[in-house]
């Protein structure tokens, strides 16, 4: 036992993970003209990076080092679809709290609605047996960031088991208060429609009634973006105010990340609650093509390999090569563009973990579609995957040659 204990024990201080600012992110060859006008316009683009090495000893043991530019926790952002991630594996944490043989992933869920501001959803005709259900929201979350399937897995978690779940993981930075690409105040949003589980023959297994949270969880330093926006096509010349709006800090996004790919290097109260079966399902979404799911299915024209996979490839509509495997979860809007993802060439064996954000609004108006996405910000992260891939090409070569 005291064996044991010792290699635990050694295992946790191999995976500690330490943090060190800028270095990899210093001198930015004029190879990578986009990275380069970023990196050296910090406070123009809002930009943060987080970016993690995987080093393994001779022995086999891992240990993660992690590197920062710009990192600011405090500095808040809108997370955009990237909430969806982490609500995607509290609903796999909460159906394995229910207990019951009888509800699985693939149980149909039907909701209802009772207010005007609400909606049903009673059948999917993208789903194999045509009924929702979490595991099928789940995958068209993680194929093409569904906002609908994400809205359904928020309104049967409700607001006080979302925000709880992450404050006892030490997610300290992230706050989930609102459904996505619906214009529902934020007291409507408080409010989370009836939910009936049923099994294979359609006998119902589990029903929650509506509910509503009397907490309100909100951004306490009330941020605003931007110096004007659009409302209904009216122009609004001020700032816009995102109180109470979804937050995700870079650190929570990143380590949200960590603890699906490496969960073993969390304590068990930090790591999500889930199985092994359903953490590689999770990791299959994660990583698969919308073009290679059958059930939802998605043409390859409209939805090419890089549709939700920024670093590297970009926005090229070419298929990406089978070698790399990149896990990952990204977001766009309000002129922010972020992509947390563990990027692997299997052929090279290089694996590494990145987060980044940034904020392309040049005309500082919110609302008005006038961001630099395909200007600045693909071409950004389309540079930083490629400069990171180089690095690390480099990195294992020294570490390769070294006696």
């Amino acid at each position: 036992m005291k064996r044991i204990l010792h290699t635990y024990i050694a295992f946790l201080i191999l995976c500690a993970c330490t943090q060190k600012e800028d270095i990899p992110f210093k001198n930015i060859s004029e190879d990578f003209p986009i990275l380069k006008s970023v990196i050296e316009n910090p406070d123009k683009y809002q930009v943060q990076i987080l970016y993690s090495q995987i080093n393994e000893d001779d022995e086999g043991n891992r240990s993660i080092e992690h590197f920062s530019f710009n990192l600011n926790d405090n500095k808040y952002f809108y997370p955009a679809s990237t909430v969806k991630l982490p609500v995607a594996i509290l609903a796999l944490e909460w159906l394995n709290e229910q207990a019951n043989p009888k509800l699985t992933p693939d149980s149909p869920m039907l909701t209802d609605s009772i207010r005007s501001s609400q909606s049903p959803a009673l059948y999917d005709s993208s789903a194999v047996n045509r009924y929702p259900s979490i595991g099928h929201y789940i995958k068209k979350i993680l194929l093409v960031s569904d906002n609908d399937a994400y809205n359904r897995l928020y309104e049967l978690l409700g607001q006080d088991y979302i925000n709880s779940k992450f404050a006892a993981k030490g997610l300290t930075n992230t706050i989930i208060n609102h459904r996505l690409n619906i214009p529902m105040s934020t007291e409507e949003n408080r409010h989370f429609n009836p939910v009936t589980f049923y099994d294979d023959d359609f006998n119902p297994i589990l029903h929650i009634p509506a509910s509503q949270t009397d907490r309100i969880y909100q951004n306490k330093d009330n941020p605003k973006i931007g110096k004007a926006y659009l409302d209904n096509g009216q122009r609004i010349d001020n700032a816009m105010d995102f109180t109470f709006k979804n937050r995700l800090s870079l650190s929570d996004l990143h380590g949200i990340l960590q603890r699906v790919i490496f969960p073993e290097n969390y304590s068990k109260d930090q790591r999500f609650d889930i199985t092994e079966s359903d953490r590689i399902f999770l990791l299959k979404y994660m990583s698969m093509y919308p073009k290679d799911s059958s059930y939802p299915t998605y043409p390859e024209s409209s939805y090419p390999d890089s549709y939700s996979k920024f670093y590297k490839f970009g926005t090229s509509t070419s298929p990406i090569p089978s070698q790399f495997k990149i896990y990952n979860k990204t977001g766009q809007a309000y002129g922010h563009l972020l992509d947390a993802s563990y990027f692997v060439d299997e052929k090279s064996g290089i694996e590494f973990l990145v987060s980044a954000i940034i904020y392309v609004n040049e005309n500082q108006t919110l609302n008005d579609n006038q961001y630099e996405y395909d200007q600045v910000g693909f071409p950004f992260f389309a540079e930083l995957g490629e400069y990171l891939y180089q690095f690390e090409l480099k990195r294992k070569l020294q570490l390769g040659t070294r006696d």
